[in-house]
């Protein structure tokens, strides 16, 4: 048991509380607030429910984190709060492993086949009126590589392989034999494993070493009917790299759920660009999906005040949850 039987716990979630709270506000005093409240509801906290994901208040309200001891995102990606101070603390860091794997596989295979059945063009020509005949591709033996090795790019690689792709990962670890990718390659030679993919798919977490690891380089390095696939960080991409390449031709086509700016500006090429298939950031937002991050935190908020290891501990120095890696103390 932590050393207080109520302990208090900041919720940071804008304008709308989260969902399914009630058994957690039984057990702990809960403290609501936006990104401006943030401090003040800090101001004694010992837990953090980070539940507005993609907030960036956190490092601005860190100097009222004196009694923190956990904070949770409701994420799995964790750079909105891995700045210098947190990483530096003795706070746990927990993210929502997990919860989105699936619903983001899904996404990268509809994306794949949309690009192969030309599903874009047939639905401009419906609304158009126009009937015109087509050849479309096959997906069954085209080669795809994931570049992330948790469990979103696992799940991913097992969804394509079953829908006849073949499919390689990109990871800090190279080996072959690995149960869903076969051969994982060194992402840190990424542009050396390129050429032999016709379809990239980007879903590594976003640190120092991999913001910005698909530029000019990476892109003309692929395949010219090579298309990219972007349901990682924003971060992940230079941008004006990417609008360059898919206008020089050096790749057929990108679809894109993350951007480095979201919204996505108005003026930006990317809406109006052919073979570009964007999202809103929501590839991984099944129905329900809110509620899951919340029981995702709840099973771990009991984890905590009874002194059990926490789930999804994430390594501050890696920037996330390692795979053989589970939990640490509470």
């Amino acid at each position: 048991m932590i050393a207080s039987e109520f302990p208090v716990l900041a919720v940071l979630c804008g304008s709308a509380p989260p969902p399914d709270m009630a058994a957690i506000e039984e057990a702990a005093v809960v403290r609501y607030t936006d990104a401006r409240g943030l401090p003040e509801a800090l101001t004694g906290a010992q837990g953090l429910f980070v539940y507005d994901f993609l907030s960036t208040a956190v490092p601005g309200a860190w100097h009222a984190a004196g009694d923190l001891r956990w904070l949770h995102i409701a994420s799995a990606g964790v750079d909105p709060v891995l700045f210098p101070g947190l990483v530096e603390s003795d706070v746990v860091l927990t993210n929502s492993r997990g919860v989105f794997d699936d619903a983001i596989a899904e996404y990268v295979l509809c994306v794949v086949l949309a690009f192969a059945k030309d599903f874009a063009r047939s639905l401009d020509l419906q609304r158009a009126g126009t009937w015109q005949h087509r050849e479309t591709e096959r997906v069954a033996g085209r080669e795809v590589l994931v570049v992330g090795t948790g469990p979103i790019g696992r799940s991913i690689a097992r969804l394509l392989r079953a829908a006849g792709l073949r499919v390689s990962g990109a990871g800090r670890r190279p080996r072959t034999g690995d149960p869903d990718f076969g051969t994982l390659h060194d992402s840190a030679q990424l542009t050396e494993h390129l050429p032999a993919f016709d379809y990239v798919v980007a879903v590594a977490p976003l640190t120092e070493q991999t913001k910005g690891m698909f530029d000019a380089a990476a892109f003309a390095a692929m395949k010219p009917s090579a298309r990219f696939v972007n349901v990682g960080r924003g971060e992940l991409v230079v941008t004006s790299d990417l609008v360059a390449a898919l206008r020089g031709g050096e790749i057929a086509g990108a679809a894109l759920d993350v951007f480095d700016t979201e919204p996505l500006p108005g003026d930006s090429p990317l809406w109006t660009m052919p073979d570009v298939l964007l999202s809103p950031h929501m590839s991984g937002d099944f129905a329900g999906w809110r509620n899951t991050l919340v029981e995702v935190f709840a099973a771990n908020f009991r984890r905590w005040v009874a002194g059990e290891p926490l789930h999804n501990v994430v390594d501050k120095r890696l920037g996330y949850v390692p795979s053989e890696s589970q939990g640490a103390a509470g």
